[in-house]
């Protein structure tokens, strides 16, 4: 049985998830991701190396960090994640730039306790002002061990694919187009992205349309205009890959927002 309850609160997205057999295909997001294992193992490959966080483990994911995820055996799996928006979280961090988080599981009672409680208001649907207290108490229980501010950045061609690739979220994606902006063949520039990101550029197409659509349901929640706007083909096309990322359809998500 899977079951997926997202509840939005300002820049904050909130998830409480169980499921058994569910798998999550390779897909990042745009926010910082933290989250709670509360029964069973989750188990996911990133950045090609395989993690397990047990009960009460605390995931973080960067943004844009390409993942997978399961459960790790039959028992099954909850958690909860939240998906802050970058500027939000680094606003109250007092970063100018962007960090990551230098260890990707963390077995931390203070950061698990803050998660919880944010979590668990946003999915109650409680007042903003209380979901803010909770966040600034979140981010003020990471130390600067947490945090880490010298890594590895995109380079520049990466970069460059990247912002042409989420200009043109509602054609079909030209290789030719992009290899030819970067001086280099296709065959080239498709070896280059994956080395780089862990995914092609055609996943990477599509987790970008995927995010858009989301982001598009949530400020105006038209599910045909989002559609049209991302290039898919119809609701199921859009629905499809959707689940492949979020756990739910984009119509069920739809739903989670009124």
């Amino acid at each position: 049985m899977e079951k997926f309850i997202y509840k939005k609160s300002s820049n904050i997205t909130a998830l409480s998830a169980s499921f058994t057999d569910f798998t999550y295909k390779k897909h990042c997001h745009k926010e910082y991701a933290l989250g709670v294992t509360l029964r069973g193992i989750q188990q996911y490959n990133l950045e090609g190396s395989l993690h397990l966080s047990y009960k009460n483990g605390v995931m973080l994911f960067n943004p844009e960090q390409i993942h997978d995820g399961m459960a790790h055996d039959s028992t099954g799996l909850d958690y909860v994640m939240l998906y802050i928006e970058p500027m939000l979280f680094l606003k109250i961090l007092g970063k100018r730039d962007m960090v990551r988080f230098a260890s990707p599981i963390v077995y931390n009672q203070f950061l698990r306790n803050s998660i919880l409680n944010l979590s668990k208001a946003i999915l109650s649907e409680k007042d903003e002002a209380l979901c803010s207290e909770l966040l600034l108490s979140l981010v003020d229980n990471f130390n600067p061990n947490n945090i880490c501010t010298d890594y590895k950045k995109d380079n520049k061609l990466i970069k460059k694919s990247k912002e042409i690739i989420y200009s043109k979220l509602e054609n079909v994606l030209s290789l030719d187009e992009i290899s030819k902006e970067l001086a280099m063949s296709k065959f080239q520039f498709i070896r280059l992205f994956k080395s780089n990101t862990g995914i092609s550029p055609y996943q990477y197409f599509i987790f970008c349309k995927v995010n858009r659509a989301k982001q598009l349901l949530e400020k105006n929640k038209d599910i045909y205009a989002a559609i049209a706007e991302c290039g898919f083909v119809d609701l199921s096309h859009l629905n499809k890959h959707f689940k492949r990322i979020y756990g739910i359809t984009a119509f069920e998500y739809k739903a989670h927002l009124n």
